[in-house]
């Protein structure tokens, strides 16, 4: 079956100008009706070619299709942990973070109720008042005890005094 040029030039892998060139050149040979017998083509170029002067042949690979593109998906903990990516959430991402910030909320609420959890102002002021009761109290047990002190002599006794004080100051502060 004989071909056209276009034809031989895709069989050949080269560009139909090349097989024209050839033509022209008498590598290969046209048939009577104007068609390129490609056995009897293949032949003659083959043996009529320099290899010096051929240029090395790419092999044609078939590429695969490019992979489907995958928009990334923005989740919940994403968005909790402040990421900043260029996905906009779509509505149901959206509910997901409300939802999942909603239920949070209740349950510290109802913790904070239930007695478990406390307000941070709260703790803090308790703290602080309970620290600056202990300064007062604390040093203001010289002033009581300096006179007892000042007369004793047995360091027995006024360890046993300097002990009494603080255990009382110190059991003040634990109710």
């Amino acid at each position: 079956m004989n071909m056209g040029v276009r034809e031989y030039a895709r069989h050949r892998r080269v560009t139909h100008t090349a097989v024209e060139k050839a033509i022209k050149s008498g590598r290969i040979q046209k048939e009577a009706d104007g068609s390129i017998d490609p056995v009897k083509a293949d032949a003659a170029w083959g043996r009529n070619t320099s290899q010096a002067q051929q240029r090395k042949q790419e092999p044609v690979s078939v590429k695969p299709p490019p992979p489907p593109v995958r928009h990334p998906v923005t989740r919940p903990a994403d968005l909790e942990a402040g990421s900043s990516g260029a996905a906009v959430p779509n509505y149901h991402v959206s509910r997901a973070v409300r939802e999942t910030y909603n239920a949070k909320l209740t349950r510290l609420d109802y913790e904070e109720r239930m007695g478990k959890l406390l307000k941070g102002e709260d703790v803090a002021a308790e703290a602080y008042a309970s620290a600056r009761r202990a300064r007062d109290r604390l040093l203001g047990i010289p002033s009581r005890v300096a006179a007892v002190l000042a007369s004793e002599t047995d360091s027995k006794a006024i360890e046993r005094l300097l002990e009494q004080e603080l255990r009382i100051a110190l059991e003040e502060l634990s109710r």
